[in-house]
């Protein structure tokens, strides 16, 4: 008689195991499809690395920016440029498209502006930027008291022209420093202030096809900003200080020799340039010798003497005071020529005049700008130097313009001076991202993104 054996253990075990397969099967599947992502991810990681590790040499040296030059030297700039160095670089076998990209030029140099920034941060650190933020105010103080100076001597000589021109008199001509004063407000400022020895700069450029005024190729899509607890601007002072030349620096190896000068005027040679910013300056100095003057009762006196003496022959009521307060402006205006001129010169001046650092007696006014006239100004111990007062200027101005503007020298210099006419920002690219498809087996696609961006 045969032995009935039960299977109901034996089947239900051989159903678990069947399970069991079949999920380590699956975990196998899974696992090998996520190495094979991830050897995916790396290739495209590789290749977009490769990519920007070809960064525009000369650009770096000269400037320490980096931008991948996207015409590859040829000028011609096409997306499939990119693409087909990723391919080159090991992302071949996957589908790419470029989702977002941004050039040097795009959001008004913005990415240029970031780089120059971080540069100075790892170059000075941040001590030395604070100090110049806690300038910043004074400087502003000092282009606010300037400007409300200018409006009372405009203010000034409306008030005496219609007292004289109702009483129809007029100041004489002779030893007359307001009369003086106004033929050289009058007359091309370049003539008056420089040194002797200054030949200026006959340099131009054809300023049309500029970063800062053509048509740009842009990017598209946005990326993450840094954040800056001190003020960026600071920062992209001392680079523009760092990286280009004044009318006071020896190299003039250029396209423009004034390039500080440049970037406040943004004329097309520098000559323009230099009598704009020189204007700019007798502003700046106006105001402070104007303060000064207010508070030297010496000097008060003298103009008043010398005003008693213009309104002699005079028979309107009230005049001689309001001469006075003209003389005082003039008087003003002219210690600001002397300044420059010492600025120009190489010499120090201080923001805040002082008896000892005045230079110009009233009766000097009278040969101001002369044939006679050689004097040169004087060298004050701890004022500031003629780059420093430009320093002034730029920290003053926006910060769109001052990019922009320096994006047209860096272009300018390298395709001119060093030989590069095929590089234009707008084809340089600092940020990309890309959309990535790739086939793997049975069917299955991977979608993915890359990105990289010099930070």
């Amino acid at each position: 008689m045969k032995k009935m054996v039960k299977g109901e253990i034996t089947v239900f075990l051989s159903m678990i195991f069947l399970l069991l397969l079949t999920l380590v099967g699956a975990v196998i599947e899974s696992a090998s499809i996520q190495v094979l992502k991830n050897e995916k991810r790396a290739a495209a990681g590789r290749a977009v690395e490769s990519v920007f590790a070809e960064f525009q040499t000369t650009l770096l040296e000269n400037y320490d920016i980096f931008a991948v030059e996207g015409t590859y030297e040829t000028g011609h700039w096409s997306e499939e440029n990119i693409l087909n160095r990723l391919a080159f670089y090991g992302a071949e076998n996957m589908d790419s498209e470029i989702e977002k990209i941004e050039y040097l030029s795009d959001h008004s140099g913005q990415a240029f502006y970031q780089q120059a920034v971080e540069y100075e941060k790892e170059k000075y650190g941040v001590d030395v930027a604070e100090s110049l933020a806690g300038g910043l105010s004074v400087w502003k103080d000092q282009k606010e008291n300037a400007e409300e100076y200018e409006k009372e001597n405009t203010r000034t000589s409306a008030e005496l022209d219609t007292l004289l021109n109702e009483a129809e008199e007029k100041l004489p001509e002779e030893d007359n420093p307001i009369e003086a004063v106004g033929k050289i407000r009058n007359g091309k400022m370049l003539d008056i202030v420089l040194p002797q020895s200054f030949v200026v700069s006959q340099k131009a450029v054809d300023a049309s096809g500029m970063v800062s005024r053509r048509s740009l190729n842009t990017g598209r899509g946005s990326f993450p900003e840094p954040t800056n607890k001190i003020p960026s601007s600071i920062f992209f002072n001392l680079y523009l200080l760092d990286k280009f030349i004044c009318a006071s620096d020896e190299s003039n190896n250029r396209p423009l020799a004034y390039e500080l000068e440049y970037l406040l005027e943004g004329k097309a040679n520098d000559s323009e340039n230099l009598e704009s910013v020189v204007k700019k300056l007798l502003l700046l100095r106006f105001g402070p010798n104007y303060g000064y003057l207010c508070t030297d009762t010496a000097k008060k006196a003298e103009a008043e003497t010398l005003a008693a003496g213009l309104c002699t022959l005079l028979t309107v009521p009230g005049v001689t005071e309001i001469v006075k307060q003209a003389i005082l402006l003039a008087w003003a205006y002219g210690e600001g020529i002397m300044d420059v001129r010492s600025l120009l010169s190489g010499r120090r001046v201080p923001l805040i005049k002082s008896k000892e650092s005045w230079q110009l007696p009233l009766t000097g006014l009278l040969t101001l700008g002369a044939s006679g006239d050689i004097n040169e100004g004087k060298d004050w111990e701890g004022g500031y130097t003629y780059q420093r007062y430009l320093q002034m200027l730029l920290l003053l101005e926006k910060k769109e313009l001052l990019t922009m503007r320096a994006l047209d020298l860096i272009e300018t210099n390298l395709r001119t001076r060093l030989a590069k006419d095929f590089f234009r920002a707008d084809t340089c690219i600092t940020k990309l991202e890309t959309k990535n498809r790739c086939s793997m087996r049975r069917g299955i696609t991977y979608n993915f993104k890359t990105r990289f961006m010099y930070q």
